[in-house]
């Protein structure tokens, strides 16, 4: 029995300690916050469940195996870095840390101490972006053209972190789990309407090294709330709608034909064909991300595994916001992404 202990019971925090209170093999063994009133929620759900507003009580208590956290942005490095020193296995809200150096530290410290360390990508463990992964790799989509994401809200304002550290980071990992290539560089444009506050709305293109590009709109002061994602590829395009119920995945067999006589003398002859197939919604796995990620998190403790949104995947993404964020104080100028050369030449 895996003995958790979870620091944050604010927004995403009663999720994190429900799945964790129903996981086989699971024990939630402590919560804690800062606001009594919100242990006093937990209390009344969970009487079984130890609560404390001193977060070093929870952290440093020998029977606790694992740390999930779900507080500001700005706190992640500091409570990882406490919990990892003690000998607990991490498991930290989106993303992983403020920038790469505390980060590269997380790895560096979870790989000495043999802990896992895993960061909370939790659109990875839903059901269509696991069924878009598999359509990539499948190779019946083409070749990968592009990568367009609308995500945008009424809210909820963050204080810590702008629109791009809040909402563009889950199309970031998304991308970094089903696209086979990374991006090389990135140009981000965005305003702050709120007095004292951060970047409310912002753009964000990424660029690669051949024929694809990825652009994610983000917004906290939309009159709607949109989830939107097309992948456009040379056979068959993508539309991920995560608002949807039934059908959050509906592949397309469209897209253009192209008939060249292969003559350079003749390239104007090149013709532009259109082609308009059936449209298919494949079935997907319903079972709540969270679930499906508490599961993996517990296995890969159990049985010493990387996870699949572990130190590196939330490296690169923080990497990818870090650079986002030095753009747009550019006004867009393109940034390159360190780590994408660095595996480049590996």
């Amino acid at each position: 029995m895996i003995r958790i202990g979870v620091i944050g019971y604010g927004y995403w925090g009663p999720n994190l300690v429900r799945n964790c209170f129903e996981a086989t093999g699971a024990e939630v063994a402590c919560v804690s916050d800062l606001r009594a009133e919100r242990l006093a929620r937990v209390s009344s759900r969970y009487p079984t469940i130890r609560t404390t507003q001193n977060f070093r009580e929870l952290i440093e208590d020998p029977a606790i195996d694992a740390v999930a956290i779900a507080t500001p942005v700005s706190t992640h490095y500091d409570l990882a870095l406490l919990a990892l020193q003690q000998g607990k296995h991490v498991l930290v809200e989106k993303p992983l840390a403020s920038n790469t150096d505390q980060v590269q530290h997380l790895i560096d410290l979870a790989q000495n101490r043999n802990r896992v360390l895993m960061v909370d990508h939790t659109f990875v463990y839903t059901g269509a972006v696991r069924k878009i992964r598999e359509l990539v790799d499948s190779g019946s989509l083409g070749e990968i053209y592009y990568y367009d994401s609308v995500r945008v809200n009424l809210g909820l304002f963050q204080h810590d972190v702008n629109v791009l550290w809040d909402l563009a980071v889950h199309d970031l990992s998304i991308m970094d789990y089903v696209l086979p290539f990374r991006p090389c560089a990135v140009s981000a444009t965005g305003l702050n309407h709120v007095p004292g506050g951060t970047e409310n709305i912002a753009y964000l293109t990424l660029f690669f090294e051949g024929n694809q590009i990825a652009h994610i709109h983000a917004n906290w002061l939309a009159p709607v709330k949109l989830r939107r994602t097309l992948i456009g590829a040379s056979r068959k395009m993508i539309v991920y709608d995560d608002l949807e119920q039934s059908e959050k995945i509906k592949v397309y067999d469209k897209g253009i034909t192209l008939n060249n006589h292969h003559n350079p003398e003749k390239m104007y002859q090149l013709m532009v064909g259109y082609r308009t197939g059936d449209m298919l919604a494949p079935q997907i796995d319903g079972t709540e991300a969270l679930r499906c990620e508490i599961d993996h998190f517990l296995r890969c403790i159990q049985q010493q595994e990387e996870p699949m949104t572990g130190g590196a995947a939330g490296l690169r993404v923080v990497e990818i916001l870090q650079a986002a964020s030095q753009s747009m104080a550019q006004h867009g100028r393109p940034v390159e992404l360190r780590l994408t050369t660095l595996e480049a030449t590996a």
